[in-house]
């Protein structure tokens, strides 16, 4: 099968938006980070915490939208140059997320922080933020449709829960039929262990290739 032009093999991606909150010398650095699918729904969401946190000094922002991260774009309301929107975007992009964007909302607590004090106070608020999230991995793979009889059933259940993939759906009739979503650098060694684990009485039939969440945690 083909495999879809231009596309990644996989990329993080945000399933749960959260936020957290950095404090340094008395200001408050509020980190609200948000799943963005388009430029238009990062710009909404930008909207919504400016009304939310109206009364703040700045609500400074980025946004990475695809799966290259094709569009980005950050902004530093105010603050200097390059201290605040800039840093925030490089963490989305040094931890490999995508479709995300993030408001940095500072409540200034007298004190000025300096350019380098900025830089750490934003960065640390994304990343505070970001271990309130859950992400996952966006993969290519395939559609995959698994039929056996049922004495091999048992088996490739076993070699499934081992592989931490649930059937998409399970069809109990003559003969078993699993449809399951596959990611395409596993497909082939699945396929081959479900051969060896039923002597070969298995149809391993690859349907289309789409792109799916895999549940299984991003080793980013």
């Amino acid at each position: 099968m083909k495999r879809t032009e231009n596309m990644p093999d996989s990329y993080r991606v945000l399933l749960e938006g959260g936020q957290g909150e950095y404090v340094e010398k008395k200001s408050r650095f509020i980190a609200t980070i948000r799943k963005c699918e388009s430029e238009e729904e990062a710009a909404a969401f930008l909207e919504e915490m400016k009304k939310k946190y109206w009364d703040a000094r700045h609500n400074c922002s980025a946004y990475c939208i695809g799966a290259r991260g094709e569009m980005t774009r950050c902004s530093d309301d105010g603050e200097p140059a390059g201290t605040a929107g800039r840093p925030m975007l490089e963490v989305l992009l040094g931890e490999g997320i995508r479709n995300a964007a993030v408001v940095v909302t500072r409540y200034f607590g007298g004190v000025l922080l300096g350019t380098g004090g900025l830089v750490r106070a934003y960065t640390r608020a994304v990343q505070e933020g970001l271990k309130n999230c859950v992400t996952g991995r966006m993969c290519r793979g395939f559609e995959v449709e698994v039929r056996t009889d049922y004495n091999g059933i048992g088996k490739i259940l076993y070699l499934l829960g081992n592989a931490g993939i649930e059937p998409v759906s399970e069809d109990y009739a003559d003969r078993v039929t699993l449809r399951l979503n596959v990611a395409a650098d596993r497909a082939a060694s699945l396929r081959g262990q479900m051969e060896d684990a039923t002597g070969g009485k298995v149809d391993f039939i690859a349907q289309k290739e789409i792109y799916f969440v895999d549940k299984e945690p991003f080793a980013g």
